[in-house]
Formats: structure tokens, sequence, C-alpha cells
């Protein structure tokens, strides 16, 4: 599996050839050749940094070419196991180059390196039905984000601490979490954050202790906005800084619309998920309308897809019409890829970095860096 997968329509044609080169190549020059798809893992660009060969490993993420590198009007094949779990119908999509969505592909190119960083822009991964992929989602948009260069927060605003969990923490080992930073004066971000092992994003960790901030806030004044103050000296040294909601749409879910700048929406393409997203759009829209004006809906990730069953397609069809384009282009499909992270610890990009749910998850952060682009 490789990124040109997710390129318009299944990717550029000729892939093969090129990486396979030419007699006399040598790496650079079939990276060039290749184009903004040649992405190489997280694996080897690690291995490149410290060996400092870019040579014998290709080139550094800042000499990667970026931009649109595609002929649209030449034929391809799609990868095999991604037309099987998103793409069905490889026929219809090679004739009339669409999406898992109905909808014609755009192309998101690798983005271009920063100069420096921050302000971050602030995401809110939300979503009161459980078990729709917010955990997954929020690990794996992250690291892929920090592959691409990006410097990024995640937030454990949820008292159960998964997402803490799937990055390899044991939040009943922790001293201090997001609930002191939130709850207790002078109490500092560095005195709370924890690296992850994936270089450029860091964590603010949460357990138990986070379900009495519900209770406690509830006397304070501006109470919706706690979070948002709690996060304000952390805004110039990140890109993005990713909020994992709890599932429920109490104060701590406000606490988080309100600090955000946009919300992404997970949805499992099952039915009872769908129901309960018109609830979930009106809490938004009260948000914007009564505490944060510059939130928006950023889009409805569709996850969990198996275009092998009516239901999915049905659901996602169903999605589509209402929303429109709110969706997004990428679809996050089913593997047993995401139990397995979990258990590791780890994100996909990592512990799997050639599959099919790391690639999407990488052009999940391409189409996000294109719709909510850092300041």
């Amino acid at each position: 599996m490789n990124e040109s997968t997710f390129a318009p329509g299944g990717g550029q044609p000729g892939l093969a050839e090129h990486a396979a080169g030419q007699p006399g190549e040598d790496a650079g020059t079939r990276l060039h050749a290749v184009g903004s798809v040649a992405v190489r893992t997280f694996e080897a660009r690690q291995t490149a940094d410290r060996d400092g060969d870019p040579a014998e490993h290709g080139l550094s993420y800042a000499e990667f070419p970026y931009g649109s590198y595609e002929d649209p009007d030449a034929e391809y094949e799609p990868d095999p196991e991604y037309a099987a779990t998103l793409a069905p119908d490889a026929a219809r999509q090679r004739r009339e180059r669409v999406g898992p969505t109905g909808r014609p592909l755009p192309y998101f190119p690798i983005p271009a390196p920063l100069a420096e960083h921050g302000p971050a822009q602030i995401i809110a991964m939300c979503n009161q039905k459980g078990g729709v992929g917010k955990t997954t989602s929020t690990i794996n948009l992250g690291a892929a984000l920090a592959e691409y260069g990006r410097r990024v927060l995640l937030v454990d605003f949820d008292p159960q601490g998964a997402l803490s969990v799937g990055l390899g923490v044991n939040p009943m080992e922790l001293d201090v979490t997001v609930y002191n930073l939130l709850m207790e004066r002078g109490m500092t971000a560095d005195e709370v954050l924890l690296k992850t092992a994936v270089p450029g994003m860091d964590l603010l960790p949460s357990n138990i202790d986070l379900s009495a901030a519900e209770v406690q806030l509830v006397s304070e004044v501006a109470r919706e906005s706690a979070l948002a103050r709690a996060l304000k000296p952390l805004l110039g040294d990140y890109d993005y800084i990713i909020i994992y909601c709890q599932p429920s749409l109490g104060l701590l879910t406000v606490n988080a619309l309100t600090a955000a700048h946009s919300v992404i929406v997970p949805l499992e393409c099952e039915f009872f998920a769908l129901r309960g997203v018109a609830l979930l759009t009106e809490t938004i829209e009260k948000v914007c309308e009564r505490l944060n004006p510059e939130l928006r809906l950023d889009g409805i990730l569709a996850t969990m897809y198996d275009s092998r069953t009516v239901h999915s397609r049905e659901v996602l069809a169903r999605v589509v019409e209402a929303f429109g384009g709110h969706v997004f282009h990428t679809v996050i499909g089913r593997t047993v890829r995401f139990p397995e992270t979990t258990v590791a610890g780890e994100p996909i990009t990592t512990y799997a970095t050639n599959s099919v749910g790391a690639a999407a998850y990488r052009q999940l952060a391409r189409e996000v860096l294109a719709r909510c682009p850092a300041e």
C-alpha cells in the first residue's frame, strides 16, 4: 500500500515504473521523478535524520517537492486492498475519478515545510456517541500532521483517559493531569505536558480526576471558557491543538467547543451513529451563537466504512446528501490494524506505516491542512 492510492481516482500512473527508475539513476533522482507521492515512511525519515545520509534513505522532508504532479488524463489502477474496502467499483472509479463519497476526489498535495510555528489552530474531535473512532482519529491525525512537520498538541479531555491509554500512558499513575491545569491556580502546562514517541507531538493527559471538574466548574465565573484560558499560553508553541472530547454533550464538551476554532465529527457508518449528528450540530450552533462566534463545523469524517456492505454505503450516501461539502473526502475503512495499535500504544503511522489505515490518515492530514490551515 502506498500513498498514491489517495491521489485523484487512485494514484499516479506508472508509479511502479518511476519508483524502479532507470539504470544509472540515484535514489534522489527517482524520488523527484515520482513527485509528491514519494513520501518516505516515518521510520525511514528518522533513520535518515540519525545517519545524516539522506541519499541512502531518500530526501529529507524539507527537500521534498510539493504540489500537484498527477496527469489527470492518464489511466490508472487503484490499489487492490483499498479498492476492496473503499471503492468496490474500480471501473467507475477509473472512469469518473470519484472517491468513496461518490464525489470527484480532489488532490491534496504534500504541504510545504513551515519556517516558524504557531499560533495554533484548535480542533475539537467531538461526537456524543461512543465507539465512533474518536480516539483512533485523534491519535492518528495528530501523528500524520506531525509527520508533515507540524507541531501538534493532543488534549485528552475525557475522564476515561482513552487518548492517554492509546498513546501508551497509564492514567492511574499520573500525579498531574489536565484537571490540575484547569482547576489549580499557578499550575503551568509544562508541569503537565508529556512527550509522546512521535517527534513533534505532545500530550496533555487525563484520568478520572477530570470528572470532578464538571461539578466544580458549575460555580465558576465564565465556566465555559476554563479550557480556553488554560490553553492560551500554549498557542504560540504549536500549529495544531486537537481536543479529544468525552462522549457526551456536558460542560466539558462545551468547554472544548468554546476553546476550538473548528470541529471534526468522526461518524461511524452505521444508522444509530447517524441519528445523533443532528443533536451535535444543534449544540455546535448554540455554542457558536452564545459563546464562540468563530467556531465552525470543519467536517464530518466517515469511519469504520466497508463498502462491501449495503448498510455502510447507504449511511455514507445519506451523510453526503445531508451535509454535502462538510463531509471529508477522506474515508477511514475498517482494518484489524487499528485495534492492534491501541494495544501497542502508538499511532498506525508508526505501527503499520505502509498499511491502508496509515495512508488514509496521511490523506486526512493533507485534507485538514487544506481545510483549516494554521494561521
